[in-house]
This record gives C-alpha cells, structure tokens and sequence, in this order.
C-alpha cells in the first residue's frame, strides 16, 4: 500500500489544532489538500480519533467516506447521514453523531489526535449503523494509500 500526502488547513503534522476546527471553537473541519492521489483512487474516507483517550482507545471523533476521489475536499463539512454537496458521501458514527465533532478533552489535559485519509478502489456499501469498526472491515482489500496527520490539544 502506498502512503497518501495530504495537508490540513492550519495545522501541520504535530503541531496544534487550530481552535476554529475544536469543540471550543466553531467545531467546523478543516480543509484537505491531497498531494499524491493515485489515479486508481475511486473514493476517500476520513477518521478522525483521539489517540491519547484515557478510557476509550482511538476514540472516534469523525467518519467520512464515499467522497468522490478528488485532490481537495472543503472545510466545514455539514452534518448528516449523506451529503449530496459532497457527491452523495456518508458519514459514519463518530462521538455520537453523523458530523464532525472536533477536539474537546478535559480542561487543562492534552490529546492527540488522528486524521486517517484512506484512498480506495471503489465505494464502499455500508448498510446498517456505520461505525469505524464496520467500515475498516468493509474497506479491507479496498485501501490502496493510506495517510496521517497528529494535532494536539488541550
């Protein structure tokens, strides 16, 4: 499997996320640039999770997929099951909710957090309750780039 490149808007790989993208800000998701997308790449997929949860390992904050392969996907995605502004993508469970829920940890701790970008050769057909567990089992054999960018906050 080859690595995907992408950046995100505001924020490089370890440093902090901006706080317009977190629970204490605006809570919107930022903005994806792909750098090396394969031409074989049919959809993308993005996780978001907090590694550094106490209780919960890789605790699921967001859950994209289906969005039609292209090299920038827009910031402040809305909520919803399928969003056909994004070529009819699905977003999964992810802290409870079909939306993006940003960084929010306990006052005064530190987490860090994972963006997850999956290129894959198709769509993938989630039916029933789409969390991260069922898709990664659906996506397997699917995934042809894979990358990541960690961010913390606190």
């Amino acid at each position: 499997m080859n690595s995907l490149i992408f950046e995100c808007s505001n924020m490089k790989n370890g440093e902090k996320f901006p706080v317009e993208h977190t629970g204490r800000g605006r809570d919107i998701s930022p903005e994806f640039i792909i750098q090396n997308l394969s031409s074989y790449a049919k959809t993308l997929a993005i996780i978001l999770e907090d590694i550094k949860h106490p209780v919960f390992k890789d605790f699921t904050h967001w859950l994209i997929f289906n969005i039609p392969a292209r090299e920038k996907i827009d910031g402040d995605i809305p909520g919803g099951k399928i969003l056909s502004c994004l070529g009819n993508a699905r977003q999964g469970i992810g802290y409870g909710l079909y939306k993006y829920a940003g960084p929010k940890p306990p006052k005064g701790r530190q987490h860090l957090y994972r963006f997850t970008m999956y290129a894959l050769d198709s769509e993938i057909d989630l039916t029933g309750l789409p969390t991260k567990k069922r898709f990664m089992k659906m996506a397997k054999g699917h995934i042809i780039q894979q990358g990541s960018i960690v961010g913390k906050y606190e």
